[in-house]
């Protein structure tokens, strides 16, 4: 079976046969292996989306029934789309997912040696590869990609990037900390090694003051903002010009690069890996 031309038919279709709800279970089964992911890092170093995935994806949720997926036991009752149940999990897999309460979604790529600490959450089309750390109250958004040994730390948010189809999801390079309160979204890339300190937030139309280099980092002609690999992104502030702004001592936030990765840096994040 080609997947990519099957999905591709599907999503065409105004309504769906039980053949049908098989290749789409046959589809997130590949996902839910890491056989196939929304995105992709080309040789050149480009990530691009690959819109069939989203439009697999996003099959689910039209052919899904909303069904009721706690149980009668249960306190907290669920109710969701039957095409999206929680991602079956066994010790075999390798992932260590520290009890208290997080959820990974059905359709979601989880590598051996995660840590997932609760509560936490890991939303469909997300692949989170090996040794990374998913903190409490973190979010890893639909579609986003997540490298090696990343730290997400506590209150971290990844945002999820389902339409347009042909959008690139926020992509967290190998060896990243993103610091606790951090927000990433809109398709952002953060770049192998960088460190986003605590509270740094990047969408698409954050400009980017990079110290080191005397540059403004922007996202251009419909492309991602990108943070250089192994930069160190602080939370600061820029006056605000006006008139009025001047009078009352206004400022914007703006994040900014203060360096990029040293020896110094590398000993300070090297507590991390005692977490994992």
């Amino acid at each position: 079976m080609n997947l990519k031309t099957e999905i591709e038919k599907l999503f065409e279709k105004p309504e769906f046969s039980h053949d049908d709800r098989e290749i789409y279970e046959t589809f997130k089964l590949a996902l839910r292996r890491g056989e196939i992911r929304s995105a992709e890092k080309s040789a050149d170093g480009v990530w691009r989306a690959n819109s069939w995935v989203k439009q697999g994806i996003l099959l689910g949720f039209r052919m899904g029934k909303m069904v009721e997926m706690s149980k009668p036991t249960e306190t907290l009752q669920f109710f969701d789309k039957d095409t999206f149940p929680l991602r079956p999990m066994t010790l075999a897999d390798g992932v260590r997912i520290v009890m208290g309460g997080s959820a990974i979604r059905d359709g979601s790529y989880v590598a051996p040696s995660v840590v997932v600490v609760p509560p936490a959450y890991i939303n469909v089309g997300a692949y989170v590869d090996e040794g990374t750390m998913v903190d409490s109250h973190a979010l890893v958004g639909s579609c986003a990609q997540i490298g090696k040994r990343v730290h997400l730390s506590a209150a971290a948010q990844i945002g999820g990037v389902l339409e347009p189809v042909n959008a690139t999801p926020v992509i967290i390079e190998d060896d990243v900390l993103v610091g606790g309160n951090t927000g990433v979204y809109e398709g952002t890339i953060i770049r192998e090694r960088a460190v986003l300190a605590s509270g740094v937030i990047l969408t698409r139309s954050t400009p980017v003051f990079d110290l080191p280099n005397n540059r403004i980092i922007k996202a251009e002609d419909g492309k991602s903002l990108e943070i250089p690999a192994g930069a160190v992104v602080v939370q600061g502030s820029r006056a605000v010009s006006n008139e009025f702004g001047k009078r009352n001592g206004l400022s914007i936030y703006c994040p900014i690069i203060v360096k990029y990765r040293d020896e110094k840096t590398d000993a300070s994040t090297k507590l991390e890996d005692y977490l994992r």
